[in-house]
C-alpha cells in the first residue's frame, strides 16, 4: 500500500477538524433547507446522536463505516459523525446493486455498515427521507488511513479504490474559498449532483458547511423545481451540478424574472457550445465550468465562462501537459487504495487519462477528452471495461466489446443459444442501472484483428452487425 503512515494509526489525527471546519457557528444559522430548515445546533445535535449508534454499533476511531444510503439529511448527519468518531466512511452509491456492494464490502471490511431501514419520496426526490440502520460487519481497523474511500468505476485492478485524507479534503475546502466566482457566505447553493461524489461531496456539502452558504436541495429533479428552488428565497443563488442539468433548465422557462440567480457551475463532461449558448441566452447568467477527479477533487475552474472551454488551474493546484498529450495533475501521495499503478500515479503527479493542452504563456488548460476506456454518463463516470468484463463473464457470452458512441453500446458474441432478454436481466442483477449497455448487439462473430484482438472501432463494429 502506498501511503505514508501505517493504516494501524487512526484515519483521522484530529477528529475535530469536523468541528472546525464543517460544524462551527451560530446553532440558529440554517445550513440545509429539505425542504424544511435546519439550523447548524440542530445537525450538531444530529451528528452527536448518529455518532452514539454508530460506536455502540462497534465503530472505533482507526475502523471504518460503510454509508449505502441515498440522498439524504441521514446520509449527511452519518457521514459527518463517523469522521468526527476519527473513522473512514466507505461511500457507495445507493444505485449499486446488493452484488455490487456485498463485493466492495468484502474487499474493503467496514466494522459497521448504514442503510436506510426505511426511506420515502418518489424516485425524482433528490433528498428523501431516510430512517437508517446500522449493522456491525467486522471488527478489523480500516485498510488505510484515509478519511473517505471513494470507489471510482468499480473496474478491476488495484486503482480503483480511491482514499483522500482529512488533509486532503480540509485543503480543498479551503482551495474553494480562493475560486472566484463560489458561492459566498450568506448565500445559496441549489444543490444536484450526488453527494457520493465529489463535485457534491466537496463543493457542495463541505464547501457549503465550511463557508456558511445554504445547501438547497430542489424538491424533485425538474427545471421547474430547480426555479422554484432559487425564487424560494431573496439571497443569491448559485446552482450547482453537471451537463445533464443544464438540459434541464435550458429547456424550462422562467415564470417571472429571477434576480436571485446568480449562475450556474457545472462538473463532469464537456458542454456542447449550443448548449451553452442556449442557457446563457435563456437565463442571462453565467455558466461556469469546473475540471475535477475523484482522486484530487478540483483542478480547474472557469466560473465566470471567460475562458471557456479552457479552465484556470485551482489554487494550489498544478497541471502539465506531457509528452504524449495527456494532463498531469501535482499529487502528493498516492490517492489509490492498494498497489498504485505507476501509468495512474507516479513521483508526484496523478495520470488524469485525459487529453490536454496547457497553454505556455497563460497557463490556461485545455481538456480535449478521454484518453482510456472511462465516459461520463449523466455526470457519473462508467468504466466501458468493468461493463465488457461483466458481459464476457455472463453464461453463453464467448466474447463482447462495448464502446461509447453517444450511448453505452454493447457487441455480443453468443456461445450458443442466448436473446438481449437473457442479457438484459443478468446485467440488471450485477451493474447498476447507468453502467448498463442502452444497444446490445448479438453478432454471430466479432470483428478481430489479423493477431486475433478484438476490434473496438466502432464503425468497424457498426459495419459487422447484421
Amino acid at each position: 500500500m502506498t501511503t505514508n503512515r501505517s493504516a494501524a494509526e487512526s484515519t483521522v489525527d484530529h477528529p475535530t477538524w469536523v468541528d472546525d471546519l464543517l460544524l462551527a457557528g451560530p446553532s440558529a444559522e440554517v445550513c440545509l433547507r429539505l425542504p424544511d430548515p435546519v439550523d447548524r445546533g440542530t445537525l450538531r445535535r444530529l451528528v452527536a446522536e448518529a455518532q452514539a449508534r454508530l460506536t455502540g454499533a462497534g465503530l472505533r476511531p482507526g475502523g471504518a463505516a460503510a454509508l449505502r444510503l441515498p440522498p439524504s439529511l441521514a446520509y449527511v448527519v452519518n457521514l459527518l459523525a463517523t469522521w468526527r468518531t476519527g473513522a473512514q466512511a466507505i461511500l457507495l452509491d445507493h444505485r449499486l446493486t446488493d452484488h455490487e456492494v456485498q463485493g466492495a464490502l468484502a474487499r474493503l471490511t467496514p466494522q459497521v455498515v448504514v442503510a436506510p431501514v426505511r426511506s420515502g419520496g418518489a424516485a425524482l426526490k433528490i433528498f428523501v427521507d431516510v430512517t437508517e440502520g446500522v449493522t456491525a460487519y467486522s471488527d478489523r481497523p480500516a485498510g488505510s488511513p484515509h478519511a473517505v474511500i471513494q470507489l471510482s468505476s468499480g473496474s478491476t485492478g488495484p486503482s480503483k479504490v480511491i482514499g483522500r485524507s482529512a488533509a486532503s479534503l480540509v485543503a480543498e475546502v479551503r482551495r474553494y474559498t480562493r475560486i472566484d466566482g463560489v458561492a459566498l457566505p450568506g448565500e445559496r447553493i441549489i444543490l444536484l449532483p450526488s453527494m457520493v461524489h465529489v463535485l457534491g461531496l466537496v463543493g457542495g456539502l463541505l464547501y457549503g458547511l465550511h463557508a456558511h452558504v445554504t445547501l438547497v436541495p430542489p424538491d424533485r429533479l425538474s427545471g421547474d423545481a430547480v426555479l422554484a428552488a432559487i425564487a424560494a428565497d431573496d439571497t443569491p443563488a448559485t446552482v450547482l451540478g453537471v451537463p445533464f442539468h443544464i438540459g434541464l433548465l435550458a429547456s424550462t422557462r422562467p415564470t417571472g424574472p429571477l434576480p436571485q440567480f446568480k449562475r450556474m457551475t457545472t462538473g463532469g463532461e464537456l458542454v456542447p457550445p449550443a448548449v451553452v449558448n442556449a442557457f446563457v441566452d435563456r437565463f442571462g447568467v453565467p455558466l461556469g465550468n469546473m475540471y475535477g477527479m475523484t482522486e484530487v477533487g478540483v483542478i480547474g475552474t472557469d466560473l465566470h465562462g471567460w475562458h471557456r472551454p479552457s479552465i484556470a488551474p485551482a489554487p494550489g493546484i498544478t497541471v502539465r501537459e506531457s509528452t504524449t498529450g495527456e494532463l498531469w495533475v501535482s499529487c502528493p501521495d498516492s490517492p489509490y487504495v492498494g498497489l498504485s499503478d505507476p501509468d495512474r500515479w507516479a513521483d508526484g503527479w496523478l495520470h488524469t487519462r485525459d487529453a490536454g493542452t496547457v497553454d505556455p504563456g497563460t497557463g490556461l488548460v485545455t481538456v480535449r477528452g478521454r484518453l482510456d476506456s472511462q465516459v461520463s454518463v449523466g455526470g457519473l463516470k462508467v468504466d466501458l471495461t468493468e461493463v465488457e468484463a461483466t458481459l464476457a463473464g455472463l453464461p453463453g457470452v464467448a466474447a463482447a466489446v462495448v464502446v461509447h458512441d453517444g450511448d453505452i453500446t454493447a457487441y455480443v458474441q453468443p456461445d450458443g443459444p442466448l436473446s438481449e432478454e437473457v442479457l438484459e436481466k443478468l446485467l440488471a442483477e450485477r451493474l447498476a442501472a447507468y453502467k448498463r449497455p442502452r444497444v446490445l448487439h448479438l453478432l454471430d462473430r466479432l470483428p478481430r484483428t489479423t493477431t486475433g484482438k478484438l476490434v473496438r472501432s466502432t464503425e468497424a463494429l457498426r459495419a459487422a452487425t447484421p
